[in-house]
């Protein structure tokens, strides 16, 4: 009777903070971070949180209230493990206890500097003006884009969301496709990418092609910057810095019509939690996202990250995630979800498989090329660079072309279409994307 009493009091106290609008969880400085799912709702989570000594931060996938950050300075996941607290977890509908991980986006392999970077002629396309290098590459080439674009008069449409690095909101070739985003490594409104060096730059961005030249920002990616902002990206913590442009660019040059959502998740160092993708991944289904492109990965399953992943299908939405630069066939996440995420593996211009992508049916579900990419870059201008960071966009872009061509239209019947590519090697499951293809059979087979 006593215990009863006491857990009603505690239930009346938490219950009272919320309507006061007080705060439970300390800022969690120093603790070991959590991802906590519970069937009920975020009362439950605190209550456990009150027997096991953690604190709850912050609800992870919006408007359902199921999965929550939480601090503790203990091991969480061995605590729960004890029968005491394993039985209140069952009490409160916990589900799954898992430690969030930091995990860096796929290395990037040492690229060349293709002649895209030099081919800057100005050409309209779909009305915005962009470098001819970029619109005409070898890859939108190899994949038939301009025949699926003009044979049947599509240009994408609906909403892509691109979790990642954030996106320069200003670049010329973007803004117009930009939808607001949110940048969840601050958990603030906006998603560029200028804040993670905004405090290194002396002076304006020069955005203009005057005294500009070919320039190495980092080993593994060729840009065009002017000399001071290179001075600037040149170190480790900021060696992903444009790595979000990039990609948006990438679904930009693949359906210029469709509507991009950017997702700041990771920091310019490349790294980003996983808690934080959560909420992008939340984020994307609840802000009515048809497309979401993943350009990361994880060497380890998660609870979590499966239940959002299909919670988003259910939705109706198409998830697309890079494969991985590891060279191997191991499984990594999301890519490994298989039925409910479209793995993409990298190629080359030669139609080969990239020496760097991983392969195998575990990861891959296509291939796209993803070397010596073009894409657009932060300050107004463009960048080159290889893995499958960059394969992937191609085919969320293809997604969207589907989406503009004939909807609704969801994963499985996306994955069908999609899969109608060019045939190479079995490690590569459905081969290489062909754009004329995909449509073809999507406008057929409905």
């Amino acid at each position: 009777m006593k215990q009863r009493f006491f857990f009603l009091l505690i239930l009346v106290i938490v219950s009272a903070s919320f309507s006061a609008g007080t705060t439970w969880a300390n800022d969690g400085a120093g603790d070991q971070r959590y991802i906590v799912r519970t069937s009920k709702d975020r009362l439950a989570v605190e209550y456990f949180c009150w027997e096991a000594g953690c604190d709850v931060q912050s609800g992870l996938d919006g408007t359902q209230g199921h999965t929550y950050l939480v601090t503790s300075s203990q091991n969480l996941v061995n605590q729960v493990v004890d029968p005491t607290l394993n039985k209140v977890a069952q009490t409160f509908g916990i589900q799954s206890v898992e430690a969030d991980q930091r995990l860096p986006m796929p290395g990037v392999p040492l690229n060349n500097m293709p002649a895209g970077l030099y081919d800057t002629a100005p050409v309209n396309y779909f009305g915005t003006v962009v470098w001819h290098g970029y619109a005409a590459q070898p890859a939108a080439q190899i994949i038939r884009l301009t025949d699926a674009q003009n044979g049947f008069r599509i240009s994408g449409g609906g909403i892509v969301a691109v979790i990642d690095t954030g996106v320069d909101p200003n670049h010329p070739v973007l803004r117009a496709s930009l939808v607001p985003g949110f940048d969840f490594t601050r958990n603030q409104a906006g998603a560029s990418e200028w804040l993670d060096i905004s405090s290194l730059l002396t002076g304006p961005v020069n955005t203009s092609s005057q005294n500009q030249q070919p320039v190495l920002v980092q080993q593994s990616t060729a840009a065009v910057l002017d000399q001071s902002t290179a001075a600037v990206l040149d170190g480790q913590p900021y060696s992903a810095f444009g790595h979000g442009t990039m990609t948006a660019g990438l679904v930009h040059l693949v359906a210029p019509k469709a509507k991009i959502l950017p997702l700041k998740a990771f920091s310019s160092d490349g790294t980003g939690y996983l808690s934080n993708i959560l909420a992008a991944l939340y984020y994307a289904v609840q802000h009515y996202a048809n497309v979401v492109n993943m350009s990361f990965d994880l060497t380890t399953s998660s609870p979590a990250l499966a239940q959002a992943v299909s919670d988003a299908n259910r939705a109706g939405v198409i998830l697309v995630a890079a494969a991985g630069n590891e060279s191997t066939n191991a499984p990594v996440y999301p890519a490994a979800l298989n039925g409910f995420v479209m793995g993409i593996a990298s190629t080359s211009i030669a139609d080969k498989r990239s020496s760097f992508s991983n392969f195998g049916p575990a990861d891959v579900w296509l291939a796209a090329p993803g070397e010596n990419i073009v894409s657009t870059y932060p300050g107004g201008t463009y960048a080159s660079a290889s893995g499958t960071s960059f394969s992937s966009p191609l085919v969320a872009g293809t997604a969207a072309l589907l989406f503009s061509a004939k909807q609704p239209i969801n994963q499985t019947q996306a994955a069908n279409a999609l899969k109608h590519g060019r045939l190479l090697t079995p490690d590569l499951n459905n081969g290489r994307l062909d754009v004329y293809q995909a449509v073809t059979f999507w406008l057929l087979a409905h």
